[in-house]
């Protein structure tokens, strides 16, 4: 998991607020322990044993740990579309150079937010991913939830980037 919280401390540093949102890793990983303690080394490494098919309080904190997920995620996809028509609007009325390249700033902003909730989504798709493969029958259920559907998101970047074509000067890469 270096790789996800290489992500994650990265997403944290740009936007700070979402520190606290990620799936708690260590929550679940401490959860698996007190399951099956004897399924990690000395060193908290997983090794390869049967895993219980049953838990009530790994599938309690998967859940609450979905749900926070989820509901930061919908929401935050609710406000790019919001962000993303009236960008949409401001753009096909725009004055002047300087509005131009003003809102093109602001097209690049929400644009890299956007980029940095769909890393938010692997990063916790990976933490889920972790634990659940492990518990296999949770799989599907993580490939369910609204944070894994990126369809909505990667169409929001894709127009932003639409937006910002048309905003560029003909010759101008």
């Amino acid at each position: 998991m270096k790789h996800g919280k290489k992500h994650r401390a990265e997403v944290a540093k740009s936007l700070p607020e979402w520190r606290d949102l990620f799936m708690s890793y260590k929550a679940l990983k401490r959860e698996v322990k007190l399951i099956n303690p004897i399924c990690f080394n000395s060193n908290g490494k997983k090794r390869s044993r049967s895993w219980p098919t049953e838990d009530m309080g790994f599938a309690l904190l998967l859940a609450r740990e979905l749900d926070k997920i989820n509901t930061f995620y919908i929401d935050k996809e609710e406000d790019y579309i919001i962000g993303f028509k009236e960008l949409e609007i401001r753009a096909e009325s725009v004055n002047g150079n300087e509005e131009m390249l003003e809102l093109q700033k602001e097209i690049l902003g929400f644009h890299s937010e956007m980029v940095m909730l769909l890393h938010y989504s692997v990063i916790n798709f990976a933490a889920a991913g972790a634990y659940t493969s492990v518990y296999s029958f949770y799989m599907p259920r993580v490939l369910q939830q609204p944070f894994f559907s990126t369809d909505l998101l990667y169409n929001l970047i894709k127009g932003c980037e639409e937006i910002l074509d048309r905003l560029s000067p003909p010759n101008h890469p």
